[in-house]
C-alpha cells in the first residue's frame, strides 16, 4: 500500500507542478487599449492611402507599411503579405481637425491580432498598435509607432492587390 501512496503522490505532485507551470507561461498580454469615445463606421478615411516609416518599440527594428482605407474597411500591407490579414472594418471619431481611427486585424490562419489606433491630420498620419501572437504556451506582443504621408491610393491597391 505505501508504494500506490508514493506513486499518487509523485502524480499530484507531477501535476501541481505542471499545472502552475503552464499558467505562468500562458499569461496573457492585452492588446492596445484604444481611447473610449464616440466612434463610428463614417469611412471618412476611404479612398485614402498612406506610406509610414516605424519601429518596434521594444526592438527598435524598423518597420516599413501602406495603409489603405476603401469601403469602411482597413489594410495593412505588411500584415496581409505576412499571414493574409484581409480587409477588416475600421471606426472613426474626429475631434477639432483630426480624424482619429482604430482597427483590429485578425489573421485567419495564425493567432495573430494587430490593433492599430492613429490620427489623420491633413496629408500626415501618426499612430501606434500592437500585434499580438496568443499561442497556448506563450504570448508575444511587438508594440509599434510609426508615421506617414499620404499616397496615391490607386496606386497603392494596384500594387498591393
Amino acid at each position: 500500500m505505501t508504494q500506490i501512496l508514493q506513486v499518487v503522490a509523485i502524480g499530484l505532485a507531477t501535476l501541481g507542478t505542471g499545472a502552475a507551470t503552464m499558467s505562468v507561461m500562458n499569461e496573457d498580454i492585452p492588446d492596445l487599449q484604444v481611447p473610449e469615445g464616440a466612434w463610428s463606421s463614417s469611412g471618412a478615411l476611404d479612398g485614402r492611402a498612406f506610406v509610414v516609416l516605424g519601429s518596434d518599440i521594444e526592438s527598435g527594428a524598423v518597420l516599413e507599411d501602406e495603409l489603405l482605407f476603401r469601403d469602411g474597411t482597413f489594410q495593412s500591407v505588411d500584415c496581409q503579405n505576412y499571414c493574409d490579414f484581409g480587409w477588416s472594418d475600421y471606426r472613426t471619431k474626429v475631434i477639432d481637425d483630426v480624424i482619429h481611427f482604430t482597427a483590429t486585424t485578425i489573421c485567419p490562419d495564425a493567432p495573430h491580432t494587430v490593433v492599430f489606433y492613429g490620427q489623420v491630420v491633413g496629408d500626415t498620419i501618426t499612430l501606434e498598435g500592437t500585434w499580438t501572437t496568443r499561442r497556448w504556451y506563450w504570448t508575444n506582443q511587438i508594440a509599434l509607432e510609426a508615421s506617414g504621408t499620404a499616397t496615391d491610393f490607386d496606386a497603392a491597391i494596384a500594387v498591393s492587390g
